[in-house]
């Protein structure tokens, strides 16, 4: 089986990211999001614990900043 990709994004007005768009047209609050991401889901993505011991979803590094997850469109 093919994994998802987030192919948009929605942010809060302190631009933070809030919810997703994957490449089969589902939309994801980000507790859903990362519930995918942890469960392998979701290709390109990982979850990282932030140094406030929360955990955040990121985009895997590849040198390449289109790809990024606060590059993505806007939905």
């Amino acid at each position: 089986m093919e994994q998802k990709q987030f192919v948009a994004v929605q942010k809060n007005a302190d631009g933070d990211l809030t919810a997703f768009k994957t490449s089969d047209g589902s939309l994801l609050s980000y507790e859903e999001a990362l519930q995918e991401v942890l469960a392998g889901s979701i290709a390109n993505v990982s979850a990282f614990k932030g140094k406030d011991g929360e955990t955040y979803i990121r985009s895997n590094p590849d040198n390449r900043k289109d790809n990024n997850l606060d590059q993505l469109p806007l939905f």
